[in-house]
């Protein structure tokens, strides 16, 4: 992935409320009858995103905290100049009036116009470890063409003027003051997210990325918290990869799939018919695979070899197996997914490519 790099250069549209009215605004209704838009405040440039206009590259992690690892995460998604980092939710693990101190230390290293894009997790959520609303302040949305309630629940389409991914970044199972987000099947979440896919694929967008802080197939603690409507929605409509954080740990499966043989994927179980393909080399549209990025410096967690959902998984990682931290770094083009974990302290590799070209099983 070396070689000469072009740069778009995203212009923010004119007449963009400044960031502190943006920031005394009322957030919109935890069930929109439609999105709202969001872009970049007015006060500062955006970073220009992309490399070229067939390329664009990314990164992701979470469950982030303060330690010397955060800060070896942090540094490491600096030095490698990604055009955007997806934050999976549990930030700081501090307290409230704290976030300020928080934002800094990642702006310290990725520089403070550069999109780290949050979305919210379960320590933030509802004030527990500070407010994700102050977060979003002192890190706010750098994208122009921002779709929803950034940090709660979005979608953005880059590179703006000729869109490769669609990200859409949602939050199931998080306790916010209004209640906890569901997103069972006829909630306006699940429709939200339902409608954010099919309009990418109507649009021709080549790929999608979705993000949510909880994962369903785990090895770690929890069990499916997002729920099985929501993810039988992602596997049926075959959204290539899915981005979590929560678990302490890496995790990566299989490519989930769905069919006659598998309509529903089977939990606290392992069903072989429910999955496409083990290896690395993946096809785009035979299925969906899920990893889990909780490596961006919180004390690791075991991994459970004996969970009945193990077999699903081809990699995973944690306190007591390879312990790492580090983030997943990806770079999409028209035609292939290239993504690999990119330690920062500790000796874990993995890295899976999904081809656009090779005909889905």
């Amino acid at each position: 992935m070396s070689g000469s790099r072009g740069r778009w250069t995203i212009l923010a549209l004119s007449g963009l409320l400044a960031l502190g009215a943006a920031a005394c605004s009322p957030a919109p209704s935890p069930h929109p009858a439609a999105p709202t838009t969001s872009s970049v405040p007015a006060t500062e440039s955006p970073r220009p995103i992309a490399t070229d206009t067939r390329e664009l590259r990314f990164s992701a992690a979470g469950d982030f905290d303060s330690t010397a690892q955060t800060r070896k995460v942090l540094s490491a998604i600096g030095a490698r100049r990604d055009d955007l980092t997806l934050a999976l939710g549990d930030l700081s693990y501090g307290r409230s009036g704290e976030e300020a101190q928080w934002c800094r230390l990642v702006t310290d290293r990725v520089t403070a116009a550069y999109p780290f894009e949050l979305l919210a997790g379960n320590h933030e959520s509802n004030g527990r470890n500070g407010d994700i609303r102050a977060f979003a302040r002192c890190l706010p949305n750098r994208l122009p063409g921002l779709v929803g309630d950034y940090p709660r629940q979005w979608y953005v389409d880059l590179p703006a003027n000729e869109p490769l991914v669609r990200f859409v970044m949602i939050g199931p199972a998080i306790e916010f003051p209004d209640g906890i987000a569901s997103y069972a099947a006829g909630t306006a979440e699940y429709d939200w997210t339902r409608n954010a896919l099919r309009d990418a694929r109507a649009k021709g967008i080549p790929w999608t990325v979705v993000g949510m802080h909880t994962p369903c197939l785990s090895v770690g603690e929890y069990s499916c918290e997002p729920g099985r409507d929501l993810v039988d929605l992602l596997v049926s409509e075959r959204v290539p990869l899915v981005l979590s954080g929560h678990e302490h740990g890496y995790q990566r499966t299989a490519q989930i799939t769905s069919s006659t043989r598998c309509p529903r994927l089977v939990l606290d179980a392992f069903e072989p018919a429910c999955v496409a393909d083990r290896d690395a080399d993946l096809a785009l549209g035979a299925g969906t695979t899920f990893v889990t990025v909780g490596t961006g410096g919180r004390a690791l967690r075991e991994v459970h070899r004996k969970d009945p959902e193990f077999r699903y998984f081809v990699v995973t990682s944690g306190s007591d197996e390879t312990p790492t931290w580090g983030s997943l770094a990806v770079t999409v083009r028209p035609d292939r997914l290239v993504a690999s974990f990119e330690p920062a302290q500790g000796h874990l590799r993995d890295a899976f490519v999904i081809d656009r070209s090779a005909p889905a099983q």
